[in-house]
């Protein structure tokens, strides 16, 4: 089975998923989504297949969001998505595909709901 990471390394979140990956006895293949974004088709099929919005997939921590005024509500998710293609940063994460589902890991543990028993 492939496991994919959409992984940050530095984020706290994303690394204690990758060790429960890890942990579990899996080597997941890791895309650092922030160098490597997904297209546009990706992140939108990721975000469905995890049952998220495009608001709920967007990182909104940070001076970026609040710089480019993401917290207005009557954004459509073309807008969100716009804003998460030409800065990934805002994408949340970790992302993690399974043959099992697509989640966003937050917290870590959900991680588990789509990880293989061995």
């Amino acid at each position: 089975m492939t496991i994919t990471i959409y992984h940050n390394t530095a984020c706290g979140t994303s690394r204690n998923t990758l060790q429960l990956i890890r942990d579990a006895g899996f080597e997941p293949v890791i895309i650092d989504y922030v160098k490597q974004p997904p297209s546009r088709d990706e992140l939108v099929d990721l975000i469905a297949r995890a049952g998220l919005t495009a608001r709920a997939a967007m990182r909104d921590k940070g001076a970026l969001y609040d710089e480019l005024g993401l917290a207005d509500a009557a954004l459509s998710d073309a807008s969100l998505l716009d804003a998460m293609q030409a800065h990934p940063i805002l994408i949340n994460r970790p992302i993690v595909v399974t043959d099992l589902g697509v989640r966003l890991c937050r917290p870590a543990e959900k991680v588990l709901e789509i990880l293989p028993q061995k």
